[in-house]
């Protein structure tokens, strides 16, 4: 992992989450098929199975004293986004799993990074 003092940047402090989270999902047995899958202008941060699920996650770093918590970035806006690109990833990976959206979020106070799996985050509507 990187230096913090590098995690000052927020593209540094994105990628470094990102890494993390990977990680994370990887030690509580998840198998990774794609990171930073794209649609279009859409992106799946990490595309995973487990249990006989498609499970998308998405993956939003911030620093401690940041006015919102990750988490409450994944509003409906981003969540549409998230949806129409599953729907585009399962489509051409001919995928026949249920899909589940999951959101990892990443808190860096300066010294440690607290992370958060929220599973099943939010039912897919269009």
């Amino acid at each position: 992992m990187k230096e913090t003092s590098d995690m000052n940047h927020p593209s540094k402090l994105g990628k470094e989450g990102e890494e993390r989270a990977i990680a994370f999902a990887k030690a509580n047995g998840y198998r990774i098929l794609h990171t930073n899958w794209r649609f279009g202008k859409k992106e799946l941060d990490i595309v995973a199975t487990k249990d006989n699920m498609l499970v998308v996650f998405e993956v939003k770093t911030r620093w401690g004293d940041y006015w919102e918590e990750p988490k409450e970035a994944v509003n409906r806006r981003k969540q549409k986004i998230m949806v129409e690109a599953a729907d585009a990833y399962v489509d051409k990976f001919n995928i026949d799993l249920e899909v589940q959206f999951d959101i990892i979020s990443i808190v860096y106070n300066g010294k440690t990074f607290e992370i958060e799996h929220i599973p099943d985050a939010f039912y897919p509507t269009l």
